[in-house]
């Protein structure tokens, strides 16, 4: 029997309404075959009947179904969206592919950059809650329990919460802001600007403690051998017992980096079954997965370059013009358009403490001759 949960997550699957941490979800919840042959039954009984009173052109749709996935994947690579094809497969089956070609909800992409000027906190029944960042609340389940309490940039999950199946919360970090959470297993995990984080309220036992990542974070995971910690970010897992390390994987970069400041981490590309290829991290080090070329490299780095932002430091070290606008815009939630184009690739070391922004851009001004105009929240660079 489906739950109400998955219910509602192979609905929106169906209706274009699935976020990427949604297909996450239900990616992992059709893992179990058991589930699969739930899911082809709920389309048979619930979809099937409904489509086929329906006329559309199949043969037309199929050949502008194939241009489109074409098309993105030269625009987005969306590892979810590869791993949930052979459902699309099942659902074509069924319904037919007008029904899946006019919906279009398998291409979206992620609604990542976060528009609010707040904090927000998705619930398990989708409810989006903002949050204020100077008062107190508590975060409740479905049925009332307190799971949770949020005071100030701070919000802490209680452990003595009993759950028998999976449940999530989505904490979202806009541009401008950075955020702490602690996890239901004492984990602490510091969120930067521009950051969403998926996690379940409660972690099973006997069952791996898995959160997903979209954005940058700093992992203080509380140490448990029996139960291996697991940040899905994008096509890269990284495992871990207990130890610090920072992630940063934004979509729009090309680079996905882990630095490793205490204890071992261990990185596996999702794709490569081959365990035997991972990656063992050693403190100090950082591995580099590199989208284009699909592979990892390692590195010794000073760690502090990368951990700084949770104090509210920007450091750059050997970091090109280009990427030290993306964290700007992230940091301080502005949009820079940079009409200096020799600069992009020209790398900077600089490093600023809980500086506003125009003491950064006068600071390049009198350094490398740059110019700027400033238009409430958007700035031009000449």
């Amino acid at each position: 029997m489906i739950s109400k949960k998955e219910q509602e997550l192979i609905v929106k699957y169906l209706t274009k309404q699935a976020s990427f941490l949604e297909l996450d979800e239900l990616s992992l919840w059709l893992e179990n075959s058991s589930n699969e042959k739930e899911f082809i039954n709920y389309l048979k009984i619930n979809y099937a009947i409904d489509f086929n009173m329906k006329k559309f052109d199949s043969i037309n749709s199929k050949k502008q179904l194939i241009e489109l996935i074409n098309k993105e994947k030269k625009i987005y690579k969306l590892r979810k969206v590869k791993k949930i094809a052979k459902y699309v497969a099942i659902a074509i089956f069924f319904l037919g592919i007008g029904y899946i070609y006019q919906n279009g909800y398998l291409f979206n992409k992620p609604n990542h950059i976060i528009k609010s000027e707040s904090v927000t906190l998705q619930l398990e029944n989708g409810n989006v809650e903002i949050i204020n960042e100077n008062g107190t609340s508590k975060v409740l389940d479905s049925e009332g329990n307190i799971v949770g309490s949020q005071n100030g940039t701070q919000l802490v999950y209680n452990n003595e919460v009993e759950k028998e199946t999976l449940i999530y919360n989505t904490l979202n970090v806009p541009y401008g802001k950075r955020f702490k959470i602690q996890l239901s297993d004492g984990t602490i995990v510091h969120l930067n600007a521009g950051t969403s984080l998926k996690y379940p309220v409660k972690f099973l036992k006997g069952e791996k403690r898995k959160v997903f990542l979209i954005g940058e974070a700093f992992f203080n995971v509380a140490k448990d051998a029996k139960h291996p910690f697991i940040v899905d970010s994008d096509a890269l897992d990284i495992q871990v017992l207990g130890t610090q390390f920072n992630v940063s994987s934004y979509p729009e970069d090309d680079v996905t980096d882990v630095v490793l400041v205490e204890g071992s981490v261990n990185l596996h590309l999702e794709k490569n079954s081959n365990t035997n290829d991972d990656i063992i991290l050693k403190p100090g080090y950082k591995g580099s997965f590199i989208k284009e070329e699909d592979n990892i490299s390692t590195k010794q780095v000073l760690t502090n370059i990368y951990t700084s932002w949770i104090y509210g430091e920007l450091f750059f070290r050997n970091t090109t013009f280009e990427n030290i606008l993306k964290k700007l815009e992230r940091h301080y939630n502005v949009t820079i358009i940079n009409k200096n184009l020799k600069l992009s690739k020209e790398e900077f070391n600089a490093s600023f403490r809980e500086a506003p922004i125009e003491k950064i851009l006068e600071y390049f001004k009198i350094t490398y001759n740059i110019n700027y105009t400033i238009n409430e929240n958007n700035i031009t660079i000449y």
